[in-house]
């Protein structure tokens, strides 16, 4: 892992708040154009897309309206800054060497994130998520902890419920992608599914914190936000997913996402490393968690970022002797356990708290 030059940092902010702006201020596509259209004696506004080698036109608005065309205007400039923002994202990738995901990943999160998920309070996690973390942190990490599987997508079920909106078809929404994709059944028969999968193998999954009984897990929970996808309920997701922060993907001119805050990931990271054992090929993915939740802890104490960190600690330590029990033993597992246990420690003591407390 090393320190990025203060420069790309730089760059990566602008990015940041370019991409929000973007989401927040168009509502076309990128890849298509206004056009002049006369029709008795009379000038309208059209907007031209192409599907499948087919031109798809819609109908914009009369030229003559101020707003429509002021609107326009302001395409052309969302259009000049898209360009701006594909060249921003080139250069992090090529010259400060940042994780891009691949291709059909990268579009995934841009269909689901043009689709409302993030702006209904979704959030991206896993390792696609972890991509997104070197920029923000201003680090490289090491290419073998970035590969990415599947994506996974989150959200509180009391959120689902209150935001009182609701994405499109997600399934269809992914066929746009990829036609291959389908829904995974569930067991049981009347469950929405809570996986989408496409001939290839690549499956998203959908996910909600279980906070209640034993009884919900396995059982997808309803997700009206979601429309006709279920969320499988997970332990412990509700500590990952609490108070997400803003990141971009670097895939295209940048992909405005909300993931969990590193210091959660990685806490989240330790905790979920202690139950791998008892998942198919739960080794590998046993040691994946391990690597990344030590890099993110690495990179957050060597940019000053300590203090958050600890406190995620302690969080999870005083909701009860089996978060404490998964927390301390994924801890003694990561690699250069010593030196993050050294500054967690200056942390906790900063923070009003007895390092002792902590087994520190």
């Amino acid at each position: 892992m090393k320190l990025l030059d203060p420069a790309y940092a730089v760059l990566y902010s602008e990015l940041s708040q370019r991409s929000l702006d973007a989401a927040f201020e168009s509502d076309f596509s990128m890849s298509g154009r206004f056009v002049r259209v006369t029709a008795n004696e009379r000038t309208y506004w059209y907007f031209d897309t192409a599907k499948d080698g087919k031109k798809i036109r819609r109908y914009v608005g009369p030229t003559a309206d101020p707003e429509i065309s002021k609107r326009v205007e302001n395409f052309k400039n969302l259009k000049a800054d898209f360009r701006a923002r594909r060249k921003l994202v080139s250069t992090l990738i090529r010259d400060a060497y940042l994780p891009a995901p691949p291709p059909k990943v990268g579009a995934v999160v841009e269909a689901m994130a043009n689709a409302g998920f993030f702006r209904l309070r979704g959030v991206l996690v896993g390792t696609v998520a972890f991509q997104c973390y070197a920029a923000g942190l201003g680090v490289r990490f090491p290419g073998a902890a970035l590969q990415t599987g599947d994506a996974d997508f989150a959200q509180f079920h009391s959120i689902s419920v209150a935001v009182g909106d609701s994405m499109p078809d997600i399934l269809e929404v992914l066929r746009g992608i990829d036609p291959t994709f389908r829904a995974v059944p569930r067991l049981g028969p009347h469950e929405a599914p809570t996986q989408l999968a496409s001939r290839d193998g690549y499956k998203v999954e959908f996910l909600t914190p279980n906070t209640g009984s034993e009884d919900h897990n396995g059982r997808a929970a309803p997700m009206p936000a979601l429309g006709n996808i279920a969320a499988e309920p997970l332990r412990f997701l509700d500590f990952l997913i609490y108070e997400p922060v803003r990141a971009v993907l670097l895939h295209g001119a940048g992909v405005p996402v909300l993931v969990p805050a590193p210091e959660r990931f990685a806490v989240h990271k330790l905790i979920v490393a202690t139950k791998r054992l008892q998942d198919a090929n739960g080794r590998d993915k046993r040691q994946k968690d391990l690597r990344q939740a030590g890099l993110l802890m690495q990179a957050m104490i060597a940019t000053n970022q300590t203090l958050p960190l600890a406190d995620a600690f302690m969080e999870a330590w005083h909701r009860g002797q089996s978060w404490r029990n998964a927390v301390a033993q994924g801890l003694a597992s990561v690699p250069d356990t010593a030196e993050i246990k050294t500054k967690l420690a200056e942390g906790v003591r900063t923070l009003g708290h007895d390092p002792k407390e902590f087994n520190f």
